[in-house]
């Protein structure tokens, strides 16, 4: 019996707060899904590094999940290389990012994600410092 009491007593509530609501102009909506994972931004078709650092360079493109594409070639400081994401077989929407290799030094990952967009835009990172100390920083 008391139970019956406080299950009418709820339900009677929830009515008033419904009723008050509408007369707000309040619709009670229903929880709205998790969102996905939202891709990174800038959305760019290409990957250029420019290499700032004391050092001989090559870079990869590398994704959340730790798929790389080939390396390209070794350059030189004051040089750069450009990676056309169509290339790769990554999926459109992809989030990417170069890992750079220093001759005779360390392997660095650029500072954050771009997502990958066949829209011809380009994200530009810079490498800079010494071999076992450096950093691969998105300019553009």
């Amino acid at each position: 019996m008391i139970r019956t009491a406080l299950r009418n007593r709820a339900a009677a509530t929830a009515a008033f707060a419904a009723a008050g609501l509408g007369l707000l102009g309040v619709v009670a909506q229903p929880a709205a899904a998790a969102p996905t994972a939202a891709q990174a931004s800038p959305c760019v078709q290409k990957i250029a590094v420019v290499n700032n650092g004391g050092f001989v360079l090559n870079f990869q493109i590398t994704t959340r999940d730790g798929q790389l594409s080939a390396p390209t070639d070794d350059y030189h400081i004051n040089e750069w290389r450009l990676v056309d994401l169509v290339s790769t077989g990554f999926a459109e929407g992809t989030d990417v990012r170069p890992l750079a290799h220093a001759t005779a030094g360390d392997d660095v990952l650029g500072n954050v994600f771009v997502s990958y967009c066949a829209n011809g835009q380009t994200a530009t990172y810079s490498a800079s410092g010494t071999t076992l100390n450096y950093k691969v920083t998105l300019l553009t």
